[in-house]
């Protein structure tokens, strides 16, 4: 059964699939959007809400730096919190202040250094370790619980046509095969995430995707030392973890002393690629994590002892005893990751294109590199 004709066909309704629905849009195109469930519930709601512009490098870069700006647009045009926050990176050792130092003299990204005060006068972090850090201006924060479906609600309103429940089945020249009947279209993407390997094992298997598995915790904001609440922050906070993550830190000079430190101190951090950050939902609770283990296919059971160092690093960094974090929400977030590359946009058939993000940055660079793919869809 034939379910109509478009210009513009994208499987996939998490952040990577709407950039591209958002970019069919603004060129005025006929677009179809097929979600094989009833909202998107994958890694594009499973995350900080943290767009890391600052901590990127070379073509990620240029596409973080544009989808920044399309955040803040679709924040206002589709009614949900999008703002340009920054970022506190606190540093809690002399090298990660180093690498802190390194970066800034590097003039990629505007960047404020901190003294240890400045830090605390920005975010909630009262680590007894605590010797300074930086802020970073040019990243945003969203609310990841309802960015995506207030995007997909406003696309809707927009004209674009979606297709919830209905599963993806085979791209060919011109037509997208889904459970429900066919959808015709010159342009189609497939924006599955790590499902690639569903519709294309050929091409995941080619470039070593991998499933990485993160676990993440909702905790209610800890009172400080006086017993007041946590105030209201907007930055997201990153650590001296985050600096060995990012493609940004990684020309820093600095760096290769701080992961010495890390190896000889605390390797029991580097074994589960622990990424020490937090930011603050609208309601005040702390999104904190993340942790990352890697595999095609992941075991169902999530380790406690991963939790509990989560939760005593994070309370580390706050100054508050771990006991006095409350756990609200527990989840394993998944992204599709392979080896030495950061995007994988690949054209199987004509007309049709494949693509992922395959690190963690979906968030940070979709709008970017959406609006690469359909420019070239459309030459």
């Amino acid at each position: 059964m034939r379910l109509g004709e478009f210009d513009l066909v994208v499987a996939g309704a998490g952040i990577i699939g709407l950039a591209h629905a958002v970019e069919g849009l603004r060129r005025g195109l006929r677009v179809a959007v097929v979600e094989r469930d009833e909202f998107a519930r994958g890694a594009s709601v499973r995350n900080f809400g943290h767009g890391c512009v600052s901590g990127q490098a070379g073509q990620a870069l240029d596409y973080a730096k544009a989808a920044r700006e399309r955040w803040l647009e679709l924040g206002r045009l589709a009614g949900f919190y999008a703002e340009p926050t920054g970022t506190v990176v606190a540093a809690r050792s002399a090298e990660e202040l180093a690498v802190l130092g390194d970066f800034a003299a590097a003039g990629v990204a505007p960047v404020e250094m901190l003294d240890a005060d400045g830090v605390r006068a920005r975010v909630p972090v009262r680590a007894k370790t605590l010797v300074g850090g930086a802020f970073l201006p040019w990243d945003v924060r969203v609310d990841p619980r309802e960015a995506v479906g207030a995007i997909a609600r406003w696309l809707a309103a927009e004209g674009v046509t979606f297709f919830w429940r209905t599963a993806a089945l085979e791209a060919a020249a011109g037509v997208l095969r889904t459970g429900r009947g066919e959808l015709v279209a010159p342009a189609i993407v497939q924006a599955t995430g790590h499902d690639l390997d569903r519709l294309h094992p050929e091409i995941a298997e080619r470039a070593g995707v991998r499933r990485c598995v993160l676990q993440m915790l909702r905790v209610a904001a800890p009172a400080t030392a006086d017993g007041a609440a946590v105030e209201r922050f907007g930055p997201g906070v990153l650590t001296g973890l985050s600096l060995l993550r990012y493609a940004g830190f990684a020309d820093c000079p600095s760096l290769p002393a701080l992961r010495a430190r890390f190896e000889a101190e605390r390797p029991d951090l580097l074994a589960v690629d622990m990424n020490l950050m937090f930011t603050q939902l609208p309601d005040g609770d702390l999104l904190i994590g993340d942790t990352h283990e890697r595999a095609v296919t992941h075991h169902p059971f999530q380790d406690e002892r991963v939790d509990d160092l989560l939760l005593a690093e994070t309370a580390d960094l706050l100054g508050v005893p771990a006991a006095e974090l409350a756990v609200r929400e527990r989840w394993r977030g998944c992204y599709a990751t392979a080896p030495d590359r950061e995007f994988l946009v690949e054209s199987p058939t004509p007309g049709v294109r494949v693509v992922a993000v395959t690190t963690g940055i979906g968030m940070t660079t979709c709008h970017g590199l959406a609006a690469q793919v359909v420019a070239d869809l459309f030459a």
